[in-house]
């Protein structure tokens, strides 16, 4: 019986060593190239129109402009710290959150639901100052960008709101972005049908605007 079953047995081995050896790669596995260690990191600070309401989170300005440093060979980390609803009260209550992030640079859009309920534009300077204090503290680079009121505020009241944030930026040294939906506000293809909320194609034009203050931050933070 044994040598009935010699044959059997050889064939079996030979076909086991085929599967073991003769059919391996004999390529070497390609590697996946590893993704580029952050430069530093950007954190977008805001309210609604930073958090990209009612659009995806990949079409809000803060993942755009992260794609567009990236194509730039700028490997910054852009993070979206956007709270809909905010004020800049409820914005410097997260500032020791914001702190934990460990930013480089922040970009500090805050104050248009403070002046959408009409309330005292010093205290929105208030507030804003006191985060600047904060971050300088922690040696983040800041990039202010100014919001603007509709003129149904009153004109006293508007003209007031929209000049804090130029005196703010220039008092305290900040980087500053005149207006944060210049060629956006008010008009109707840039915007959701709320008509205050930038659609995709917006903040596409809010990037394009806000680009030249990032790379100027970025430039202040490798100089540091």
């Amino acid at each position: 019986m044994m040598k009935h079953n010699a044959p059997i047995f050889a064939f079996g081995l030979m076909i086991a060593l085929i599967l073991m050896f003769g059919c391996s790669d004999s390529k070497t596995p390609t590697a996946t190239a590893p993704s580029p260690i952050p430069n530093g990191i950007i954190v977008a600070m805001g309210d609604s129109l930073t958090e990209g309401l009612g659009v995806d989170e990949t079409q809000a300005y803060p993942a755009l402009l992260e794609k567009r440093l990236t194509a730039e060979g700028y490997h910054f980390r852009v993070i979206n710290a956007g709270v809909s609803g905010e004020t800049s009260s409820g914005a410097l209550s997260r500032i020791e959150w914001i702190l934990s992030l460990k930013p480089d640079i922040v970009i500090l859009c805050t104050g248009a639901n403070d002046g959408f309920r009409g309330m005292d534009p010093s205290l929105v300077t208030k507030n804003i100052r006191t985060m600047i204090a904060r971050l300088k503290g922690q040696h983040v680079t800041i990039v202010l960008a100014g919001m603007k009121m509709v003129e149904n505020m009153g004109k006293s009241y508007t003209q007031m709101f929209n000049s804090q944030y130029e005196t703010i930026a220039r008092e305290e040294q900040v980087i500053f972005m005149p207006f944060f939906l210049e060629g956006v506000a008010t008009r109707r293809s840039m915007n959701q049908p709320d008509g205050i909320h930038p659609n995709a194609q917006g903040y596409q034009v809010i990037v394009e605007n806000l680009y030249p203050f990032v790379k100027q931050a970025i430039k202040v933070t490798q100089d540091k």
